[in-house]
């Protein structure tokens, strides 16, 4: 048994090297493909038995291809060409999806009107739910005064639950992600019971784009090191 946490994350080869890349890649201590092949096993046979999930899973990979171009002049040719939307669109057109729920911020309630016409001009149907209705307040869930964005009044807390009851009642096909909070995704992943996609995440601070922080690791963000 190997006593080392898989990490990836710290994989000191090549992406073109790797064991899980290449059959007899090189591999370090904590990799996964090399350690836990009854994992991998296992994972095998949920494809070889769950058609359903087989079947997402190679329309999400035959959507990756889809989203490069010049494919036939080889890997070292290739370049993205589609947009986050635009997959999203194509890939619930290959999965058939009609109905597509959007769980979106009240931050980004300009966005998500943008994107609800997107997807209605695409011939979708569209369902939608705010980060605060239902309109409770933030102390059920025992949160004081002192710990509000504004300490001087009652403030109605985000409510992903109710977001994912609402869109699990008009029993969408497909969930999107505008925006969440951070914890509050993770709650709507939960108890969402359709298959659930990102647009965008929430980063207050850059605009929504989180990466700009790791990009600028060694230089503006050098204080998170």
């Amino acid at each position: 048994m190997h006593n080392k946490l898989p990490n990836c994350a710290q994989c000191p080869y090549n992406s073109s090297e790797r064991l899980c890349r290449t059959e007899g890649g090189k591999a370090p201590d904590s990799c996964p493909t090399l350690n836990m092949m009854e994992l991998v096993e296992q994972s095998r046979k949920e494809y070889a038995t769950n058609f359903g999930m087989c079947r997402f899973a190679k329309m999400a990979t035959i959507q990756e291809a889809d989203g490069y171009m010049n494919r036939e002049l080889g890997y070292e040719n290739v370049r993205a060409s589609k947009t986050r939307i635009e997959e999203i669109m194509e890939f619930a057109g290959k999965m058939h999806y009609k109905r597509l729920g959007i769980a979106f911020c009240l931050g980004l309630r300009k966005e998500a009107k943008v994107v609800d016409r997107i997807f209605s001009l695409r011939g979708f149907e569209v369902v939608s739910a705010v980060c605060k209705v239902g309109r409770i307040p933030k102390d059920v869930i025992g949160v004081g005064k002192g710990q509000q964005i504004d300490p001087n009044k009652t403030e109605v807390m985000c409510n992903p639950v109710l977001q994912a009851m609402i869109l699990n009642r008009e029993k969408t096909d497909f969930n999107v992600l505008l925006g969440l909070c951070v914890g509050h995704d993770s709650l709507f992943f939960k108890y969402a019971e359709a298959p659930c996609t990102v647009l965008a995440v929430k980063d207050r601070v850059l605009g929504h784009n989180p990466l700009a922080a790791v990009y600028t690791i060694d230089s503006y963000y050098r204080c998170l090191k």
